[in-house]
């Protein structure tokens, strides 16, 4: 059983797919969305993070809307374009680079975001049933936690089992590659929760 697909796509198209895939998820959609919104730079509120989590504790519900769904679909959007124009390989590659982007961006010297939208997404354009069953599995966890970030944590390792038991398997690498990156990202996160100091959503 093999965890990545098979390399089909000319490493020069590789290449440019990937740049490309990770200056799209490059795009900080929160820091644009609350600045168009007169709500102030999110990096400088709450936990600093650009996410949809931390543009909520702004108040406005709308922005922390529209930053998940554009945090997910740039996600999306750089899996179905890649796919589009090659093949599997091409899509998985502008998943992780797309996610990459939009946890070290550029644009923000490299200072990005937790990557949950982006990871769903991404999930949701690869093999869309896994992508719900993870988003399933981060609504029921929020339900019973309250906690973002639990959430989050659990939802991305569930991706690899889901992919293990369903398929493909193919994909197995991929989703232990970001689950790995969203536990590297929610570090101090992890601290808190160990400490039963993680604050709840809405608190």
């Amino acid at each position: 059983m093999s965890i990545f697909p098979p390399i089909d796509t000319a490493p020069a198209l590789l290449a440019a797919i990937g740049i490309a895939a990770y200056l799209l998820g490059s795009i900080p959609f929160g820091v644009l969305i609350t600045r168009a919104m007169g709500l102030g730079d999110v990096r400088k509120i709450g936990s600093g993070n650009i996410g949809a989590t931390n543009v909520l504790r702004t108040g406005n519900k709308g922005a922390a809307a529209a930053t998940l769904l554009l945090d997910a679909g740039k996600g999306a959007v750089a899996v179905l374009i890649a796919r589009a124009i090659a093949g599997e390989d091409a899509a998985q590659l502008a998943g992780f680079a797309s996610f990459l982007g939009h946890i070290y961006p550029v644009w923000l010297r490299f200072k990005g975001g937790k990557g949950v939208a982006t990871f769903l997404g991404n999930m949701l354009a690869l093999a869309w049933p896994i992508g719900l069953a993870c988003c399933s599995v981060w609504v029921i966890m929020v339900l019973l936690t309250r906690i973002s970030s639990a959430s989050a944590l659990v939802a991305s390792l569930s991706a690899a089992l889901w992919c293990y038991l369903y398929g493909p398997s193919t994909m197995i690498g991929l989703a232990l590659a970001l689950a790995l990156l969203v536990w590297v990202r929610h570090a101090a996160n992890i601290g808190r929760l160990l400490t039963g100091k993680e604050p709840q959503i809405g608190v």
